[in-house]
């Protein structure tokens, strides 16, 4: 019992040191390679922890071999634009100037429900109220308005008036959601009259439509033409 909790001691005080030397990042800041890091030494200082019989230097001599390929990657990372963007990968603009970027969101795996809620964390509920929305390469996305948006309360402007909705999503990728009508206490020839607005003659042509929190009715088609790319992130 004395070995084990000897043992246990030694691991503990060698992930921590490791840990510290690799840097003070959260969890949810760590870039991936950094992310599998950190488990791999998990792994490998639970295996001598619980097997005695297995030699402590088994677990330590691959931890500090994994501390000093995290040392080498953030030294190349340092000195190369391009190793960098190798390693990390590059961020993705997921909106721009009001725009949804469906292609980032497909190859990012996000969906727009997942979107609408990074939205909700930052304190926006319109996407047409953002000026860009960036996929970082950790996996948070960053949100900066459009001026026009202001940071006031409504309290320190003294706005009267009703509280915001949440918005309702009513069609994504040219599929209507029928029960978010429903919600919104509307039916398909009001649906149809505001396509007919926008210029739309179907729903297929459609990639999201929905209403904001000032119960505006927002739509982007998807033949909408933006340029997302090749802003040096």
């Amino acid at each position: 019992m004395l070995i084990v909790l000897i043992r246990t001691v030694i691991l503990y005080s060698v992930v921590v040191l490791v840990m510290r030397l690799m840097g003070k990042r959260q969890i949810g800041e760590l870039q991936p390679y950094e992310f599998v890091i950190t488990m791999m030494i998990s792994d490998l200082a639970a295996l001598p922890m619980q097997d005695t019989r297995l030699p402590l230097l088994l677990g330590v001599i691959p931890i500090i071999t994994l501390l000093m390929l995290k040392t080498l990657l953030s030294e190349i990372q340092l000195k190369s634009k391009i190793a960098r963007r190798v390693i990390d990968g590059t961020p993705c603009v997921l909106i721009k100037e009001g725009k949804v970027n469906f292609e980032a969101l497909i190859s990012q795996r996000i969906n727009v429900d997942d979107l609408m809620e990074e939205l909700r964390l930052s304190g926006y509920f319109n996407i047409k109220d953002i000026q860009y929305a960036i996929l970082e390469n950790n996996g948070q996305v960053s949100v900066i308005p459009k001026k026009a948006v202001s940071p006031a309360t409504k309290e320190d402007v003294k706005v009267e008036g009703e509280e915001d909705k949440l918005p309702v999503i009513l069609i994504i990728n040219g599929k209507l959601e029928k029960k978010a009508l429903q919600r919104i206490n509307r039916d398909s020839n009001w649906l149809q009259d505001m396509l007919k607005e926008n210029n739309v003659e179907s729903i297929k042509d459609v990639y999201i439509a929905m209403t904001d929190s000032n119960a505006q009715f927002f739509l982007q088609k998807k033949d909408d033409v933006i340029d997302f790319g090749d802003e040096d992130l």
